[in-house]
């Protein structure tokens, strides 16, 4: 497979770094920086932020980064982490290892890592367990979507090795923005659909086929007992056929949960992962309704979350 995983980013980084450019820890908020939370050094640290009156646990956003499972880290994503922290929340803003260096399931194995020192490490925080929320974006929201599904379903866990902490760790709800999700079926369509993922499963494919197969079919293992779930997409986002669909499938499996579209397909200014972008009106309004939506559910108002 002949993937090109530098320019990738590259291309990545430069947006990412003019997009932030200028931007600065908000006054109010206070951050732990670097926490090592696994054994792979720069790949394994998390941040916290919290606004600086906080002094007990609260409500709680685990951050799943996107980048195709091929960039990113949790310095990319501190602006926006630092913005929903804003909004009344403690927030957990992580790394986790890159493929095709670290190919499937290296990510998997450094979210459970990740959630597991939160279900550790919660009151040091302020972060109440009783109160937890997940956002992921683009391959986050493919992510989040999968590790979710351990959390949620025991005939899922059996297929990996790892300790997931499912009876500490309790979503209450998730945001999935921008994503993708039905990965055994876009395997289906075709390696050149999606190059960045193949990249991420070759060599699981190669090694362990029928497993891998098994293992990413995510799908075939989300049950009613799935989080609530925010799913958010763009007009102009390529992704954004993805959105809709996911969502009545959720549905369908008695999960409550809404779909939302910003913007108009001529937009061209707020595509893919535009909600992180601190500069645009747009991103507010989602975050905002994001976190409206995670805290009526905290609340036990479902009915009012899904509009209704």
């Amino acid at each position: 497979m002949r993937f090109d995983a530098e320019k990738l980013r590259r291309e990545f980084g430069a947006s990412d770094q003019k997009r932030d450019a200028g931007l600065t820890t908000p006054e109010n908020i206070k951050r732990y920086d670097n926490i090592a939370y696994g054994e792979y050094g720069r790949y394994n640290l998390l941040d916290v932020y919290h606004t600086k009156d906080v002094t007990s646990p609260q409500k709680t956003i685990i951050d799943i980064h996107g980048g195709g499972w091929t960039y990113g880290d949790k310095d990319v994503y501190q602006y926006y982490c630092m913005d929903m922290a804003q909004r009344g929340f403690t927030v957990v803003n992580f790394s986790y290892r890159l493929s095709p260096e670290n190919p499937f399931p290296a990510a998997l194995e450094d979210i459970n890592a990740a959630f597991t020192w939160v279900a550790d490490n919660a009151d040091a925080y302020n972060i109440d367990l009783d109160k937890l929320c997940v956002t992921g974006d683009s391959a986050g929201a493919q992510l989040a979507s999968q590790y979710l599904s351990l959390l949620t379903n025991s005939a899922y866990r059996r297929l990996f090795s790892m300790q997931i902490p499912y009876d500490r760790i309790k979503i209450k709800a998730v945001a999935l923005n921008c994503g993708c999700y039905d990965m055994k079926g876009r395997i289906g369509e075709g390696a050149g659909q999606d190059e960045p993922f193949m990249a991420y499963i070759d060599k699981a494919l190669t090694s362990e086929r029928e497993l891998t197969l098994e293992r990413i079919d995510v799908m075939k293992y989300i049950n009613a007992d799935f989080p609530p779930a925010f799913i958010m997409t763009a007009a102009y986002d390529f992704l954004k056929d993805f959105a809709q669909p996911m969502c009545d499938f959720l549905k369908e499996k008695g999960v409550v949960c809404v779909c939302r579209i910003y913007g108009e397909a001529q937009d061209t200014y707020m595509g893919h992962v535009f909600h992180l972008n601190q500069r645009l009106k747009e991103a507010k309004i989602c975050n905002d309704e994001e976190c409206s939506f995670f805290d009526r559910i905290i609340e036990g108002d479902r009915r009012e979350a899904c509009g209704q």
